[in-house]
């Protein structure tokens, strides 16, 4: 996608549930927006992990990620992310090393620390409560990727004729484009030590984005897999013709987000539904509160804000995620959203873009870090010993 706007635009997909609608519904109509948004230019597709949320159907990345998969061709597909604590390392190797086997070079493993959910759910999935703490993710993390390079956990040291005693199968020699993300210092600082590609969720976490980034600049080594830093923000973004239309159908996401303040999440609301419903001013501080980063307007309005935060972050990318009431929505935000960044002319044709943008340079820059260094090294406030942030994921 080139023209106007100055650095790629991807799509964060929640896969949300309106009111009256099914969670089946809702896959559906994010694989449609999957074929739409390759056709439209954009250059990658996650979706999210998130678990007991009524509004949010997508609580199995690698299976949402394959099946997007098979019905698109060139744009990079992945997740944003898999919360690492819920899940053992090899299990989480052994589905994306599958993934990467059918379609090599295409797919992002993106990788969060927190739970992704709340407490008796975190249970639930076997992980503990509050999930593994941070100075556990460094060593999940490098057993994750050793498993794609063939030196599991119980592999021979160098040297040592003796076998792995753990072989993750189709994963060896199928390591995928892995991203850390995060909304605090700790996965900044982590994913600069190792060489990694880093995602801000700076659609909930405004002011610690400039610092974060800052941070992963300033620690960032090269690696096998990338010699410069480069990461992305993510912005919920609503466009529509006018700045009117865009703010009535944002009304769904304002009260869905009082309702998840409020610990009450639900399905998402129809705009008339949350125009209809008298708010006090206590509630209206929260909305404004949780939905300040968001972006909505006309096409020219939203690609001039994206455009300044681009300036002031030095974001590489931008990944953009839309939720409203309606489908057709949905998608006409995307599509305008395109075209605007396109310069007003008809998104480029996903046929004219590379398979892989700057920030998809698989390699093996954890193997030859130890886990016990990772965790001296890093001096962010957050860091080891911290239980995981909750914030620390793409949502």
């Amino acid at each position: 996608m080139t023209g106007r706007f100055r650095v790629p635009l991807s799509v964060l997909d929640l896969c949300p549930v309106p009111t009256g609608g099914s969670a089946g519904e809702a896959l559906r109509r994010s694989v449609d927006l999957a074929r739409h948004a390759e056709r439209w230019g954009f250059t990658r597709y996650w979706v999210a992990e998130h678990h007991s949320i009524p509004g949010i159907a997508s609580s199995a990345p690698a299976v949402l990620v394959g099946h997007i998969a098979s019905v698109t061709s060139r744009m990079r597909v992945g997740s944003g992310g898999v919360m690492l604590p819920n899940h053992a390392p090899l299990t989480v190797a052994e589905q994306f090393g599958t993934l990467e086997a059918l379609h090599p070079g295409r797919v992002d493993l993106g990788i969060g620390r927190a739970p992704g959910t709340d407490r008796a759910t975190a249970r639930a999935l076997r992980r503990g409560a509050e999930g593994l703490p941070a100075a556990d993710f460094a060593a999940q993390l490098a057993e994750l990727r050793g498993y794609f390079a063939g030196q599991p956990a119980g592999a021979a040291s160098p040297g040592d004729p003796a076998p792995p005693t753990i072989r993750a199968i189709p994963a060896e020699g199928n390591e995928p484009a892995v991203w850390l993300l995060g909304s605090t210092g700790y996965s900044a600082e982590l994913a600069g030590l190792l060489g990694l590609p880093f995602a801000f969720a700076y659609h909930f976490s405004t002011a610690n984005a400039r610092p974060a980034l800052a941070l992963y600049r300033r620690t960032f080594r090269p690696s096998a897999g990338r010699a410069e830093p480069y990461c992305l923000i993510s912005v919920s973004v609503l466009c529509a013709e006018d700045g009117a239309t865009a703010r009535w159908l944002h009304g769904s996401s304002r009260l869905s987000a009082l309702r998840l303040r409020a610990g009450r999440p639900s399905t998402l609301p129809s705009p008339q539904e949350a125009a209809e419903r008298p708010y006090s001013a206590a509630e209206l501080t929260v909305i404004a509160e949780a939905t300040s980063s968001h972006v909505v307007g006309d096409p020219g309005t939203v690609i001039d804000s994206l455009d300044q935060l681009v300036a002031s972050t030095g974001a590489d990318e931008v990944m953009v995620t839309t939720s409203t009431f309606a489908h057709a929505d949905r998608l006409r935000s995307y599509e305008l959203l395109a075209q605007a960044a396109a310069g007003g002319d008809q998104p480029t044709a996903a046929g004219d873009q590379p398979t892989a943008a700057d920030g998809d340079q698989p390699g093996s820059a954890l193997l030859g870090v130890s886990p016990a260094l990772v965790r001296e090294q890093i001096r962010h406030a957050g860091g080891p010993g911290q239980t995981a942030d909750s914030a620390e994921a793409l949502r």
